[in-house]
């Protein structure tokens, strides 16, 4: 196996888990969010606020995956 072959089959897989673990971050972030703001309602534009900045960098690494691999697969050709 050389070196374009392995990038063809890694780089698909590294996106679809960069994919999966930002899915799985952000539903945990929202969910805890969301019951957070139940139990205290009151404090719920701070709470808003700060799962609104946690998702914001959760997809920026997302972001850098995806980039990574959209420069890598220029190696590939």
């Amino acid at each position: 196996m050389n070196f374009q072959t392995a990038l063809s089959w890694t780089l698909p897989i590294a996106v679809a888990i960069a994919a999966f673990g930002s899915a799985l971050g952000l539903s945990r972030a929202i969910g805890e969010a969301m019951q957070a703001i139940g139990r205290q309602p009151e404090a719920s534009n701070k709470i808003q606020t700060a799962m609104i900045i946690g998702c914001a960098f959760i997809e920026a690494l997302t972001i850098y995956a995806l980039l990574t691999v959209i420069f890598l697969m220029g190696k590939i050709g």
